[in-house]
């Protein structure tokens, strides 16, 4: 597994070693002492989740606070989506930042977002199938949402038309000033 450091301190781009040959591939997607070993800290996985999507929807930007903050290590089993970390660390260099990579089925890439992230994504493909681990099970009391479009952060989705958002995503997401941090 090869890790590859992104402009903001903790989050992670993963390329994993692809074994090609005429039948197909293998690759390892993930070996807890190899991955805490790469990024330089202990990260215990309890729950693994998966979206399936159309072209154009748009999950995020969510996350969970306090004692249920998760961290998540992200990737794309069917498609292509643009996949991105919003930093909420209040005593981060890169406060209110984000990190914006592609994944997909034929990059393989996968993105380690640490607790103290929020996290979204938008389907590039016609569908995509969409899993993550995460390092604290889901717990709704807990959620929040920022606005995927809030001008403070400035993410530059790649799609501007068609986008689809869930009712909870499009009412009840907050601004990035007002949204609560870590």
């Amino acid at each position: 597994m090869n890790f590859i450091k992104t402009d903001i301190n903790d989050v992670w781009i993963l390329e994993p070693r692809v074994f090609e040959d005429a039948r197909g591939y293998f690759m390892e997607t993930w070996r807890e002492s190899d991955f805490n070993a790469g990024i330089g800290k202990a990260v215990h996985f309890v729950q693994d989740n998966e979206s399936k999507s159309s072209k154009g929807v748009l999950r995020g930007l969510h996350y969970q606070k306090g004692e249920f903050s998760q961290a998540k290590l992200v990737r794309v089993l069917q498609g292509r989506v643009v996949d991105v970390a919003v930093d909420l660390r209040q005593d981060s260099s890169t406060y209110g930042k984000y990190v914006a990579v592609e994944l997909s089925d034929e990059n393989k890439r996968q993105l380690f977002i640490p607790r103290g992230f929020a996290h979204g994504f938008q389907v590039l493909s016609d569908t995509a199938v969409f899993t993550y681990k995460v390092d604290n099970v889901y717990a709704p009391q807990a959620e929040c949402s920022i606005r995927y479009d809030d001008p403070t952060i400035g993410i530059d989705w790649p799609l501007k038309e068609g986008v689809l958002l869930s009712e909870k995503d499009l009412n009840h997401a907050v601004s990035f000033d007002i949204a609560e941090k870590f």
